[in-house]
């Protein structure tokens, strides 16, 4: 489309009043993905080597060993990683510490598109060898946003905000809707009671992984309040995210009640980068009719060609069928034809294309726990963890964005009932009986710094929030009873007794 002699839209040129550009806003969510990135590689980077590192939980070295006798050149399409070219722990660091650097060039506005590139391949590629401590949504979602922002991004080494490209704007808006529906959507689609009858937080603020103080009071609100408040949130869930794909007028409405609930979240649960990423995706229903300060003045856009505007729109058809087969499938059934199903199945090992839906169903108990270590078989000392209840004294404390994935993970095993559910587990408990240091630095202290225990065991307990009353009482915000053994059968080093209760 050409532009008139004085060098305006064909819109200004007739007259009319030009749509507001998304330049400025764009470039803005370019440079939060970078920050985003930044925090999430950082945090990877201080826990790495105990997690998957030679000597931590989960080594990837182990895993790609296993993978290079069982499968042949397909392995690098199935599990892609910069780390089939070594995965020692320097180099497992160092990718973590080499994305956090890019992700702060990122958010400083240098090489958006190619630095974007990159972070996805990075990302994925400790991703990959993660196992069950890189499994997380919030990985996928920020694998997936990436790969989306890349067709949004300028290119350049310093480029100034330009005009984005409308489908590659659209499908990142697509991805909020997705992500939002699908949290309302799977809530009811699980036949959960509690979600159905809005009791639901009568028991989340307790029992989700990690609360926080404010968690301890939003607990103690009345069970009216709780469900107006579940109630609330499902017509955010449920209904807004239609606001996200209308024109103007609505998405502009939609911006405020979608990043409210994401702040509600942060405010009473440590969800990592979670809800920092949500918060970016939804500026993205802002546009630069916004005064936006400090910005230079955008850059026009070229106006392409019919027939790379067709390819755009071919290529976004693509992703957006993609996308609807986890999106879709993970509460109904859908008959896809077989060929869309078959380039999903070609493309899931990179982790981009993923379905959302957090606490489907509602956990009513909060099972800990308590891992402890003996030198004798007499004396018993715990181990301390840095984040998770412990302490029935100790504040439920604010750790986000950063994740500690081993006590999320205690989190979810503990749910299991049992450490059968969670193989990694005795990975862990071998690990504290070697007193390997890169493993001991996740917790809160090394309670055997003369040497590692002989035996190790691990016991259930139960964690409810106190009430007012009791905390005044006790000051403590956690009542805590004994469940049994956990995990009868946890190794024990060469010629230790058995384990028992």
């Amino acid at each position: 489309m050409a532009l008139d002699p004085q060098d305006r839209p064909p819109a200004q040129a007739a007259g009319l009043k030009a749509p507001p550009s998304h330049a400025r806003v764009a470039f803005l969510f370019v440079r939060a993905l970078g920050a985003i990135h930044a925090i999430a590689f950082a945090s990877l980077g201080v826990q790495v080597e105990g997690l998957v590192g030679s000597r931590g939980i989960l080594p990837a070295s182990e895993l790609l060993e296993l993978l290079r006798a069982q499968t042949g050149a397909e392995r690098y399409w199935l599990v892609p990683t910069v780390f089939w070219l070594g995965a020692s722990d320097a180099a497992l660091r160092g990718v973590c510490w080499l994305g956090a650097s890019l992700g702060g060039l990122l958010a400083l506005g240098i090489a958006p598109g190619p630095l974007l590139v990159a972070l996805w391949a990075l990302y994925l590629s400790l991703s990959s060898v993660g196992q069950a401590f890189l499994g997380y949504q919030w990985d996928g979602l920020l694998l997936e946003t990436t790969l989306l922002a890349v067709l949004l991004a300028p290119w350049g080494l310093r480029p100034r905000p330009r005009e984005p490209n409308a489908p590659a704007l659209w499908l990142l808006r697509f991805l909020l809707f997705r992500l939002m529906l699908a949290s309302g959507v799977a809530k009811l689609a699980s036949g959960d009671p509690t979600w159905r009858s809005l009791t639901a937080l009568t028991f989340h603020y307790e029992t989700q992984p990690l609360p926080t103080w404010v968690g301890w009071y939003a607990h103690q609100l009345p069970p009216w309040v709780q469900k107006l408040s579940c109630a609330s949130m499902f017509a955010v869930e449920l209904l807004v995210p239609f606001l996200a794909l209308g024109p103007r007028r609505a998405r502009l409405l939609g911006f405020a009640p979608l990043v409210g609930l994401q702040l509600l979240i942060a405010a009473t649960g440590n969800y990592t980068f979670f809800n920092l990423l949500s918060i970016a995706l939804c500026l993205l229903l802002l546009d630069d009719a916004v005064p936006w300060r400090g910005s230079s003045a955008p850059e026009r856009s070229p106006v392409p060609r019919p027939a790379a505007a067709w390819a755009w729109r071919a290529g976004a058809l693509v992703l957006c069928l993609l996308a609807l087969v986890p999106f879709v499938g993970s509460f109904a059934r859908v008959p896809w034809p077989g060929p869309l199903v078959n380039l999903y199945r070609l493309v899931a090992p990179f982790r981009s294309f993923n379905p959302y839906g957090l606490f489907a169903v509602m956990t009513t108990e909060r099972p800990e726990i308590l891992v402890e270590g003996s030198r004798d078989g007499v004396e018993w000392r715990p181990y301390a963890f840095r984040y998770k209840p412990g302490d029935p004294r100790r504040a439920p404390a604010f750790v986000a964005p950063h994740q500690p994935r081993l006590d999320w993970q205690m989190w979810f095993a503990a749910l299991r009932g049992s450490c059968e559910g969670a193989p990694w587990f005795h990975r862990f408990a071998e690990r504290l009986e070697e007193g390997s240091p890169p493993v001991l630095a996740l917790l809160d202290g090394n309670p055997f710094p003369e040497g590692p225990p002989a035996r190790i065991r691990a016991r259930l307990q139960d964690y409810r929030f106190t009430r007012w009353e009791e905390r005044e009482r006790t000051g403590a915000y956690w009542r805590v009873t004994d469940k049994g053994l956990f995990c009868p059968d946890l190794p024990v080093g060469a010629g230790a007794p058995a384990l028992q209760e």
